[in-house]
């Protein structure tokens, strides 16, 4: 197979492109890399067309791997052919390549391989040829051995058809079209095993779908209803066209001698054999595929979160809410450094609310805390409540805002929070985290496992190492998209880092802390184990602000220094104006193409240097929407049917989105309220986390906490 081509055909990109993404990869450069600064190379590919490429490369390369193991495999048998062999070699999947080794994979014994041990193959042959004129029962005699316990031409006709029907099953030909056959025209059904029985599954006690029909959402539901012993699931498959279908292919002549029994080989071959492992691999590509878009939905709505816009300059309350503990408080500035925690106890059962409200104005006084982030747990309505009363009894301005507090816990507990805080306990930490999140939620987000910040759909039950790989590279994307300060990141954020690994992103802390500041990205060689190749992936995403040269508080790579400093010359530019930035530097610099060949760059590297020494260190997140900051309450009997309202987007399924409007329980904007003007295929075509959408309210319905919106006004 010639990956390439075939890469570039998926992808809809040319051959060239792919050519040189690969050599790219392999001599080690890193996606963000590539992405960032080869882009002439690769043609201005996206991070995600990037990422698509690679893995379709590594699953590409896995399967040539797998095809040189089972034509030696086979060739090892002698059974090697030359028409075997192409049909191998052509193969575009795993699914093929496994069908075709099928007959020759080495396998346990079987009711066939019994039969072959008693001699009984070349009965088999007579019936499956159709080339006798005598009855079964007469060829069968010849077979007969009591030795090898064959006793009765029965069992001689029952053991040929054995070896048939297993013939037939290990056909690929025909496995491929039952398996196309049942996934086009069958049905999945499930059932419950107790219908009296109350669960979250009950839209799947009496479930019926085209399996071409089913969507990601329903299948991992029914997964894991199944798992959890409540449902009954089956795949109905159209057993007659199959059969016919089957039947056509085997039984090439009439002959009245061997057609009955090839009929009930037929049969029982796809009954016992064929039928349940078609199943068990539809199911698995159905699961497979519902996994990814799950992923693909998580990874997005992961990203969204990453790179929400960072509150700068203001001192944060952390406010971990909780009923008998206590709420801990944690007061960080506009650095994040921690100032003062402290534990107070307005909710039950204790409901200190007035000396809750005396504390917390004291530390507002003191600290000039302007801004109050409330986690979103337990106790987190009650605390909202409390907070509301006291800003109106201040006066001073302070706002607060709900804060998704997932995963919180997961860094509190951690060998990272604990080292970071030694001396703290469990709350303080996850205080300290919940004020952070609004300050800058990338640098707080990345110290937390991602599969643990949970904005997506039964991320439990998908494959954790292919939900790992995906969401780690998510993180890698965004905090390489930002970049991150030297001088201030943590090992958690610099380990995310093009070409930066765990134990160079400690070595970059520890030495800063023995030698100070980097004053230049050139000191990163320096560092322990971070070699040139390392520099160079690494060193345009690192930013040293106020250091001795100011391109290096920029995104332009040490390589591109020169042509970055010749084009500030010609235009009669110093480069210590970088640090205000050169305002209408993309106005001056009108004819591109000529301008690249004079510095000897590509035109894509010359337009990301003009945009970045017009606004050094830009920081995307700025372009995302802001966080709906808040002085008032609201609580789900204030809600009116047709009341509009601004809310954040928290979550984004394959049904719909989750929208937090402030009353403490998000309300659902189900996928056909999203809008009127387009189909809608995903919600993600649409809405993201984050977003501040305007809603309508559709119902209410307060026993269930259940809020129906539409963004449809």
């Amino acid at each position: 197979m010639d990956i390439t081509k075939q890469i570039a055909e998926e992808l809809k990109i040319k051959t060239w492109q792919v050519e040189a993404v690969i050599r790219l990869i392999d001599e080690g450069n890193t996606i963000p890399f590539i992405a960032r600064y080869r882009k002439e190379q690769h043609g201005t590919l996206d991070d995600e067309q990037l990422r698509n490429l690679d893995e379709r490369l590594t699953y590409l390369r896995n399967l040539e791997e797998r095809k040189e193991t089972v034509l030696a495999s086979i060739e090892e048998q002698g059974k090697l052919t030359e028409e075997l062999k192409d049909q191998i070699l052509e193969a575009k999947t795993q699914v093929m390549v496994e069908d075709l080794y099928r007959p020759y994979r080495p396998k346990r014994r079987t009711r066939a391989t019994i039969a072959k041990e008693k001699g009984l193959e070349g009965l088999a042959n007579i019936l499956l040829f159709q080339m006798t004129d005598r009855s079964m029962e007469e060829e069968a005699a010849a077979y007969l051995d009591p030795d090898k316990g064959v006793n009765t031409v029965e069992e001689a006709i029952a053991g040929a058809r054995d070896i048939i029907a297993e013939t037939i099953a290990d056909e690929a030909d025909y496995r491929r079209v039952i398996r196309d056959t049942t996934m086009e025209k069958g049905t999945l059904t499930s059932v419950a095993k107790d219908p009296e029985a109350k669960s979250v599954y009950e839209n799947y006690y009496e479930f019926q779908s085209n399996l071409s029909k089913l969507s990601g959402y329903q299948i991992l539901a029914i997964n894991r209803g199944e798992k959890e012993k409540i449902l009954t699931v089956k795949v109905e498959a159209p057993q007659e066209e199959i059969l016919r279908y089957l039947k056509k292919q085997v039984i090439t002549k009439e002959n009245p001698q061997t057609t009955p029994h090839l009929n009930e080989a037929i049969e029982d071959s796809y009954s016992r054999l064929i039928a349940p492992s078609i199943e068990r691999e539809i199911r698995s590509e159905l699961t497979e595929r519902a996994e990814d878009g799950a992923i693909r939905v998580f990874g997005k709505n992961l990203e969204q979160l990453l790179m929400q816009p960072p509150i700068e300059g203001k001192v944060v309350l952390g406010w971990d809410p909780a009923f008998r503990t206590g709420c801990k408080l944690a007061v960080v500035d506009e650095t994040g450094k921690v100032l003062d925690t402290i534990v107070v106890y307005p909710t039950e059962p204790q409901k200190k609310v007035a000396e809750t409200k005396r504390i917390v104005k004291g530390m507002i006084e003191k600290y000039g805390i302007e801004l109050i982030s409330v986690g979103n747990g337990t106790a987190s309505r009650e605390s909202e409540q409390v907070i509301v009363d006291m800003l109106k009894e201040i006066p001073r301005p302070v706002q607060y805002i709900i804060t998704n507090e997932a995963g919180a816990s997961v860094y509190s507990a951690s060998k990272l929070a604990t080292e970071e805080f030694p001396n703290f306990d469990v709350g303080q930490r996850s205080a300290v985290s919940i004020a952070r999140r609004l300050q800058d939620p990338l640098a707080e987000l990345v110290k937390i496992d991602p599969k643990s910040i949970g904005v997506g759909q039964y991320q439990h039950d998908m494959n954790q190492k292919k939900l790992s790989e995906a969401l780690g590279n998510v993180v890698e994307d965004c905090v390489n998209n930002v970049g991150v300060d030297v001088n201030t990141a943590s090992v958690s954020l610099l380990e995310y880092v093009s070409g930066v690994s765990k134990a160079i992103a400690k070595n970059i802390v520890s030495y800063r802390e023995a030698n100070g500041k980097f004053t230049n990205r050139k000191q990163l060689l320096k560092v322990a184990k971070l070699g040139p190749k390392a520099y160079e992936q690494c060193a345009g995403f690192m930013r040293i602000t106020g250091g001795e040269n100011p391109l290096d508080a920029t995104s332009v790579h040490p390589e591109s220094y020169k042509a970055a400093e010749e084009l500030l010359e010609s235009l009669g530019y110093d480069r210590e104006q970088v640090r205000g930035g050169v305002v209408g530097l993309s106005v001056v610099t009108k004819d591109r193409k000529k301008l690249a060949q004079k510095l000897n760059v590509g035109e894509a590297t010359l337009d990301d240097i003009i945009k970045e020494l017009e606004k050094p260190g830009r920081d995307p997140r700025d372009e995302m929407p802001k966080p709906i900051l808040r002085t008032d309450v609201m609580e789900m009997k204030d809600l009116t049917e047709g009341m509009i309202l601004k809310g954040t987007v928290r979550n984004v399924i394959d049904f719909g989105a989750f929208v937090d409007i402030g009353v403490h329980q998000d309300g659902l904007v189900h996928i056909s309220q999203l809008t009127n003007k387009k189909f809608v295929k995903h919600p993600l075509d649409v809405v993201s986390v984050g977003d501040i959408v305007e809603v309508k309210v559709l119902s209410v319905d307060i026993p269930k906490k259940r809020i129906q919106l539409s963004m449809i006004l």
